[in-house]
């Protein structure tokens, strides 16, 4: 496998969250380039394989910033609008049924005029189908082959012809609802995430010279301070400065019990006080918030195809010469327009692709009600097939809130120096186990020198250079291997104790001073989840870790997984990865930067924890919001439904609209059944994809007890 290179490169720091998105799809879709990911600050970090990918991204970036804006959803055309076309499909409808409800009552009550109006009822059909006309027309000289309403075309012209408009109109009408009705069902499904996390909120409580005024939400700016009174939804990510509160955050995270929130936490847009209030200092407002990142990602999805619904496109077109031929051979056979008008008015593309992409639509936003983000359909074909998962360790695997449990020191060392030294060293990193040693300096009282300045080796440690009382110090925090590398002397005289997971190793000038022991407790529930994950299916569970093989052999024997590599860092996470897809189809699950090359590389990558880091979310397929490990066997469970739903339409649409040919083909049916038979069995494959909107995942809400057989069933 190629090695993997780092690049940071600069575009405008005032970009919204949407630019900033597709400028790392547009960089993703180049050659040799594995992540893209943008930060607020202007920098734009890529990771690829090819030297050159570098230069084909900065070309791109120049090319987007020196040639026109990027078009904004707002300047979309109405063609591209989901809701312009229903209220087309809809207003068809009325009018389509409106004028054969009038036809009809003409032809009852006065015959002989109704037969003089046969020139008006053909221009009326004629008018009612134009764009049905125009759009078979089309695409059968634009693509060479007939599609769906080419087929429909050619019914409404042989019905005109045999002096027959009416059977052609109450073909329009029929199909005019089913499709409104399909449509609607599907841009439900499109939409359902999006008003479940709407901001509806127009004003918002500031804190002005001491004052709460109400203000508009759109005048809230970064740092200002906001108050969240009870029952209100909060509109701003920040940073909790007073009072306390209890918050719903299921619309985010999934979760059902409500998360208790004070002085230092963080809150969320679009999360709601359930009791008491908080001021918050705002952090990250409008289309810069978590919520806003999120609904764009999920309407972003629905507009990437599953491998399935381009073959049910293929498929579907490749069943409209059928019809063709079937009209055909009906005609030649019996001479009755009747029949051959039959087989003009069923077609299977209807039901084949309306109910893939309403599927696939359902799944997403039943994913994204959970706390579990996709950022498209075909990632939940792909996860459908997984049959090897591999899991990082630290943030994963472990809750990633580790705390200090134990200081060893060489001779002549105090512990409350080698936390000092430490702590200046890992001041800016964002590593679990760096928080934990920052947070025990704060508890102790400890002072932290802030005038370090740091190099971080990916994997393997911190090297840092400060100056304390006038005397330079070169402090080296990490792994044994770490300092092996660095030939630090004094390392035999650090005692480790038996059976201890997390050491890091800290040394000054060149010698070991001690080392410190954090203790990184499993994730609640991590074990249900990989036995929930092994009962759908999945073969293998690994574990990759940059951490020791002691502390790897510890994990895996108490998660009884299949495997494990230990001392790895960020290339042979992706090396691996890539070796164990041949013959393999592998979901990574990870939150770090470091796990950023290997979500990259696996079928699948899922970003796991509300702490995720932003590269770990953007490298990776799907994101669970939340820190729950049993999210991540719903999503494969939901991903089966999916896919056994979609064979299952696959089915149902094929069989009813054969044995409605053959019927219409013998005689037993007239064209208004047939037509009738058509749609009713499309809008039933819709509603049918519907269903997983409300799927019931295998997850149960935190607190519900369970019966004690089962839960013995997973310790």
């Amino acid at each position: 496998m190629s090695e993997i290179y780092h690049c940071v490169l600069r575009i405008p720091a005032d970009l919204g969250i949407k630019r900033r998105s597709l400028l790392e799809v547009k960089a993703r879709s180049l050659k040799g380039v594995v992540s893209a990911c943008s930060e607020e600050n202007g920098r734009f970090s890529v990771y690829f394989t090819e030297p050159g990918a570098r230069e084909l991204v900065t070309r791109m970036l120049a090319g987007c910033f020196s040639a026109a804006p990027v078009r904004t959803d707002t300047q979309k055309t109405a063609e591209s609008d989901p809701e312009s076309e229903a209220r087309a499909c809809r207003t068809n409808a009325i009018v389509s049924l409106g004028g054969f409800a009038v036809l009809e009552l003409i032809k009852r009550t006065l015959p002989s005029f109704f037969s003089r109006l046969s020139l008006l009822r053909s221009l009326f059909v004629v008018l009612i189908s134009r764009q049905i006309i125009k759009n078979g027309v089309t695409g059968l000289i634009e693509d060479k082959s007939p599609n769906a309403d080419t087929l429909t075309a050619t019914a409404v012209v042989a019905s005109l012809l045999a002096g027959k408009p009416e059977s052609s109109l109450s073909l329009l009408v029929l199909s005019n609802f089913a499709e409104m009705l399909s449509l609607s069902a599907a841009e439900k499904a499109r939409k359902h995430i999006s008003h479940l996390l709407n901001l509806k909120e127009k004003f918002i409580w500031k804190i002005v010279d001491g004052t709460v005024v109400k203000t508009p939400i759109q005048q809230v700016k970064v740092h200002d301070q906001v108050v969240f009174y009870l029952g209100e939804k909060i509109s701003v990510d920040g940073i909790v400065i007073s009072g306390s509160a209890s918050v719903d955050q299921s619309s985010l995270t999934g979760e059902y019990v409500p998360s208790y929130k004070q002085k230092g936490d963080q809150v969320f847009a679009g999360t709601v006080v359930q009791s008491g209030q908080l001021v918050v200092e705002a952090h990250k407002v409008g289309d810069d918030t978590n919520l806003a990142r999120i609904v764009h990602m999920v309407e972003n999805a629905q507009n990437r195809r599953a491998p399935f619904q381009n073959f049910a496109d293929r498929m579907a077109n490749m069943l409209v010469p059928i019809s063709f031929l079937s009209a055909a051979a009906v005609y030649a056979a019996t001479r009755d327009v009747q029949r051959v008008l039959n087989m003009f008015f069923i077609d299977f593309s209807c039901g084949l692709k309306l109910s893939t992409a309403t599927a696939f639509s359902a799944a997403i936003s039943r994913a994204a009600q959970i706390g579990i983000l996709v950022k498209g359909g075909n990632f939940i074909e792909s996860l459908s097939d997984i049959d090897t998962v591999v899991l990082d360790k630290t943030g994963t695997i472990t809750g990633g809130h580790p705390e200090v449990t134990d200081i060893i020191t060489a001779d002549g060392v105090e512990p409350r120096d080698l936390v000092m030294l430490a702590s200046a060293a890992e001041r800016s990193s964002s590593h679990p186990l760096a928080e934990s040693v920052l947070n025990y300096a704060r508890a102790n009282s400890i002072d932290i020198p802030d005038n370090a300045v740091t190099d971080v080796v990916v994997g393997r440690g911190i090297r840092a250079h400060l100056t304390l009382s006038g005397q330079e110090y070169e402090v080296l925090v990490g792994s044994r291997i770490f300092m092996n590398d660095n030939e630090i002397a004094g390392l035999e005289s650090i005692s480790i104790p038996a059976g201890s997971w997390n050491v890091f190793y800290v040394a000054r000038n060149g010698r070991a001073i001690g080392a410190v022991i954090i203790s990184d407790p499993i994730r609640k529930d991590l074990k249900r989840a990989i036995n929930r994950m092994r009962r759908d299916g999945i073969d293998e569970i690994i574990m990759l870790t940059g951490d020791s093989k002691q502390n790897a052999e510890a994990v895996t024997r108490q998660l009884d997984l299949d495997g494990y590599q230990s001392n790895m860092l960020p290339q042979d996470k992706a090396d691996f990865i890539a070796r164990k897809q041949i013959g393999s189809r592998v979901l990574m699950v990870g939150d770090g930067i470091n796990d950023a090359p290997a979500l990259a590389y696996a079928d699948i990558g899922v970003a796991l924890g509300g702490k995720s880091t932003d590269i770990a979310l953007e490298s990776a397929d799907i994101t669970i919001t939340s820190d729950e490990p049993l999210k991540l066997p719903d999503i494969i469970s939901l991903s089966r439904k999916t896919l056994h739903l979609v064979r299952q339409n696959f089915a149902i649409t094929i069989a009813v609209n054969s044995m409605a040919l053959l019927l219409g083909a013998l005689g037993k049916i007239n064209p208004l059944l047939a037509a009738t038979i058509h749609n009713t069995a499309t809008v039933a494959v819709v509603l049918n994809s519907s269903r997983l909107l409300f799927e019931k995942t295998g997850a149960r809400k935190t607190g519900q007890t369970r019966s004690g057989s089962e839960a013995a069933g997973e310790i």
